[in-house]
């Protein structure tokens, strides 16, 4: 639901893998295949932060922030506070997934 719902991805394929007793989605977002996930019984839960060994965040560009933080926050999705990339002068944001990943936005 939250990357289907809120980031607006479309599901390709999902599938039940009953020798692991997990499922599997792929997910696309504007046509274009980008990510696959699974789902696992008793996984533990992420022991850190961004800066955690492993996958350290998702970032999708976005066209308009704001806009982007209002419709997470009428998902009751909390956002950091809006930073501006010192390199490029873009300003960009941070949320988390169900899971307690990171997810940026980042405007274009």
């Amino acid at each position: 639901q939250f990357y289907t719902e809120i980031i607006g991805m479309d599901i390709l394929a999902e599938n039940y893998r009953a020798d692991r007793k997990s499922w599997k989605v792929d997910l696309s977002l504007h046509g274009i295949y980008c990510i696959e996930l699974f789902s696992f019984n008793g996984a533990p839960p992420r022991l850190s932060h961004p800066e955690a060994t492993g996958l350290r965040h998702l970032a999708f560009a976005v066209n308009n922030l704001d806009d982007c933080i209002r419709f997470l926050t009428e998902s009751n999705i909390e956002t950091e506070t809006i930073r501006t990339d010192p390199y490029t002068g873009k300003r960009f944001t941070f949320f988390r997934d169900p899971d307690g990943l990171p997810v940026e936005y980042y405007e274009e």
